[in-house]
């Protein structure tokens, strides 16, 4: 099975399918985040994410449903958000010494690093953690119970115009970010960028050869530009922390090469990621999706139509 909607396929089957795998996903993670809590949380999100990246694409087909579980797991993936964001702070510590080694080599950044590991173990061994894995749990498998109430439109026009619906929707929410980024450039406009790159990215991973155009080099880039966005928010996330009044990374002496270095790392990275978003979402979504719809409607089949109709892949 895969994370692809099998265009031969009644749609509701098929998003009842792979919505089923990545909670049931999810779960394994949660379980195994008990004892590894830095790889089971990070890979938990990322199948939440992709649930709800796949609720996103079919909302219009069922707006209650939809709406209903892709709130219960933004819960979800928020109760795991600070023993998850410890973590990506230390890779992020460390991404910058290997980014500018000279200026690190003196171990100017090992005592932030060091807080920021205690900050980790703090937040990964407490009771909280344990408590925070068996609420998401339980929300987890009451949502697997809800998934046959789901109901979507399966005639193949309909079914299309509910993909490209939701495909379109994404695009805007990308774009709409974009000028946000481009004009304001505040860290918020920045992160709905980041959402929506990633939304579009599983998007492209659903809809396999519905999409209307090759979307091997486009899948390339946008989690290119995925992985560009994700490592400027956590600059963000440490700026905000450097800049706290409590001083959680430490005093100012400990603290001023990273503050140098998160200015040199945002300014390129910035730079980059507009760059790379105009690209890739410059175009209009409603003509991208226009064509995505009038593909669909070929391509989708029923129940009961020949089963020679190809498969998305």
């Amino acid at each position: 099975m895969s994370f692809r909607i099998d265009p031969r396929l009644p749609l509701t089957g098929e998003v009842r399918r792979i919505l089923a795998e990545e909670i049931g996903k999810a779960l394994q993670h949660l379980d195994a985040a008990r004892t590894r809590p830095d790889q089971g949380l990070h890979k938990c999100r990322k199948r939440l994410k992709s649930a709800r990246a796949l609720l996103r694409l079919v909302h219009s087909g069922d707006e209650t449903f939809c709406a209903t579980e892709n709130q219960c797991y933004r819960n979800v993936a928020a109760l795991l958000a600070g023993p998850r964001e410890a973590t990506a702070l230390i890779e992020t510590v460390d991404r910058l010494a290997a980014a500018f080694p000279k200026d690190s080599a003196d171990g100017g950044l090992d005592a932030v690093r060091d807080r920021l590991v205690a900050r980790q173990h703090d937040l990964h061994e407490g009771a909280g953690l344990q408590a925070a894995i068996g609420a998401a749990t339980t929300a987890c498998e009451d949502g697997m119970k809800r998934i046959e109430s789901l109901a979507l439109p399966d005639q193949p026009e309909q079914a299309a115009d509910v993909l490209a619906d939701g495909a379109r929707a994404t695009l805007r929410r990308a774009r709409k970010a974009l000028d946000k980024a481009g004009s304001r450039g505040e860290a918020d406009d920045f992160h709905d960028l980041r959402k929506a790159a990633k939304t579009h990215g599983m998007h492209l991973s659903l809809l396999g050869r519905l999409w209307p155009t090759p979307i091997k080099a486009r899948r390339k880039a946008v989690d290119a530009l995925g992985e560009r966005l994700g490592e400027l928010h956590d600059l963000f996330v440490m700026r905000a922390l450097l800049e706290a009044a409590d001083e959680p990374l430490g005093p100012h002496e400990d603290t001023k090469l990273l503050g140098k270095l998160l200015r040199r790392s945002e300014k390129s990275l910035r730079k980059a990621c507009l760059a790379e978003a105009a690209e890739l979402f410059g175009d209009s979504p409603k003509r991208s999706t226009k064509r995505l719809a009038r593909k669909a409607r070929d391509d989708l089949a029923g129940p009961g139509d020949d089963a020679g109709v190809p498969v998305a892949g």
